[in-house]
């Protein structure tokens, strides 16, 4: 599974009510209970899902020793559609067709020949489809960690969620809710009794004049998920105008450095995104620029040091989903103590981009973000860097 080997692309849930006491057969017997291939949930558009025990698109073997790593549980959700082929549906349709129309005297065919010779095509497809020679079969992975009671889901895709919910709730008998910008806002602010900054939240002017008071890409009025767009920004703003080096609560430091990638867009919705790749995007013209306009950014590659651990990846503003994340290869001797190591790295990552996140929630929040504010504006109103022309 990649989330123990390779890289990882992964969204965080939190499982609702208390977190299990262990992982053990009992779990693995649910999952038996919906696996894929047998026990299947169909949806309304033909899709079928189950669980996967990750080996390979085939395996329904769930077993201690393989599913359960260091209090996590792993499986795999397994997506099955049949993908009728348009070509070969068109083929069979023509071909009956022009059988139904060999006789008529004008030699074109009639509306209810075409019916026909489409209603045959289609029955011909679904016959053949018995077999199973059509059905599309793909994997994600799933993560559950016992220690955070979260849920790591090996995509981004929302449409894959609803099917993930729905038969995650089925088989455990529990939902889980996103864990995004917001929602980790909040969760910070509570423990702070501080929920009423958080919920009376609105977008940074970060320039003034330009900047909206909602951000198109939220449509959900009461979501603070826009404060993952202002976390990435000021980021940027302190990798080149204070340090590259945070502070953390626990009197720890993370390095970071925007890198590879850079996704901007428009909050009002009317000048369009932009992508920018490069070694260093957040140095180009063109992404000042678009800052300067207003854009915000959605995506950015980060690349972090902590405890002397490099980890590299692109983090989404909104969701704080990771894609592409490169973590070290573990230098244990053995197969077991490699995934065991593995899955603490997951979890120090994870540790760190929150504590970072946190570490912003608390400049926002507070009486400093007013001067914090002011800085920002100082330094995207001002013109293009010397440095840059040398």
């Amino acid at each position: 599974m990649g989330f123990f080997t390779g890289r990882i692309t992964f969204s965080r849930y939190r499982v609702e009510g208390h977190a299990p006491e262990m992982f053990g057969l009992e779990h693995l017997d649910r999952l038996a209970e919906y696996q894929a291939g047998q026990s299947r949930l169909a949806s309304a558009d033909g899709i079928e899902v189950g669980w996967n025990a990750g080996d390979h698109i085939f395996d329904n073997n769930f077993d201690l020793a393989k599913n359960v790593v260091d209090d996590m549980l792993r499986f795999s959700l397994r997506i099955d559609q049949e993908k009728l082929p348009s070509d070969l549906l068109r083929a069979y349709y023509e071909m009956d067709l022009k059988a139904l129309s060999a006789n008529n005297p004008s030699g074109l065919p009639s509306a209810r020949q075409k019916r026909e010779a489409k209603e045959g095509a289609r029955d011909r497809l679904e016959q053949e489809a018995k077999d199973g020679r059509y059905r599309k079969r793909k994997t994600i992975e799933v993560v559950w960690d016992r220690l955070s009671n979260e849920l790591y889901f090996g995509t981004t895709s929302a449409a894959q969620v609803d099917r993930l919910l729905v038969l995650f709730r089925n088989t455990f008998n529990v939902g889980f809710e996103a864990i995004t910008a917001g929602k980790r806002a909040f969760d910070v602010a509570e423990l702070n009794q501080a929920t009423r900054h958080v919920d009376d939240a609105t977008p940074s002017a970060f320039v003034p004049g330009i900047t909206p008071e909602g951000v198109a890409w939220i449509v959900d009025e009461r979501s603070r998920d826009f404060l993952g767009n202002e976390f990435l920004l000021w980021l940027w703003y302190l990798a080149e105008a204070e340090t590259d080096t945070i502070k953390l609560m626990d009197n720890s430091e993370a390095t970071f450095m925007l890198a590879r990638t850079l996704q901007l867009d428009c909050p009002r919705g009317q000048t369009g995104n932009e992508t920018i790749n490069s070694e260093g995007p957040t140095r180009l013209p063109e992404a000042r620029r678009a800052i300067q306009s207003g854009k915000l950014p959605r995506k950015v590659g980060l690349t972090l040091v902590r405890h002397g651990v490099q980890y590299d990846m692109t983090i989404v503003a909104e969701t704080l989903s990771i894609t592409g994340l490169k973590i070290p290869v573990p230098e244990e001797d053995n197969d077991r103590a490699r995934m065991e190591a593995r899955a603490q790295q997951i979890r120090d990552l994870i540790e760190t981009l929150d504590l970072m996140f946190d570490a912003f929630g608390r400049r926002r929040f507070s009486g400093e973000w007013t001067r914090e504010l002011l800085g920002i504006q100082k330094w995207l109103n001002r013109d293009e860097p010397r440095r840059m022309s040398a």
